[in-house]
């Protein structure tokens, strides 16, 4: 299967590139995986809504029926590393083509995306930068294939 993660980034820092560029590396052992990082038009708070919508269009047009969805959202299902390696074997063998991470941009994401998940999943009860976001979502996905690859990786 192939796995694609996409997110919404305004800005960028060093060690995020550093950190992104590892765990693609690492991933891309055990899975084609590839990241797309989808444009987001600048708007204030007092305009969220329309950035959500902006985000929404942009998604639709990369997602498709096919595609096995884990959405990050702060009102998702709490999961360990252990119960999020099975989400990921259950994308395997759900007969989907592609599995798709998909990470919310500042305000959320629409409904429209919510109702698209296959899956619903939090990273914390905390808010979190996007960049720490993402990277966790990357160091959490590698681990996840450490797991269903038995490789110590993850201590048990």
């Amino acid at each position: 299967m192939k796995w694609t993660l996409y997110d919404f980034k305004s800005a960028t820092e060093p060690w995020f590139d550093q950190a992104e560029q590892t765990y693609f590396k690492k991933i891309n052992h055990y899975a084609k995986f590839e990241i797309t990082h989808l444009k987001t038009n600048k708007s204030d708070r007092n305009q969220a809504s329309l950035k959500i919508k902006f985000e929404e269009d942009g998604l639709l047009q990369k997602i498709t029926n096919d595609d096995f969805v884990i959405l990050f959202d702060e009102k998702g299902q709490k999961h360990d590393s252990i119960s999020f390696s099975k989400l990921i074997t259950k994308a395997q063998d759900s007969g989907k083509k592609r599995g798709v991470f998909i990470i919310g941009g500042a305000f959320g994401v629409s409904d429209v995306i919510k109702k698209s998940a296959s899956v619903t999943v939090t990273l914390s009860d905390m808010v979190m930068n996007h960049l720490v976001a993402e990277t966790v979502v990357l160091e959490q996905v590698y681990r996840a294939f450490t797991i269903i690859n038995r490789i110590p990786y993850h201590n048990i």
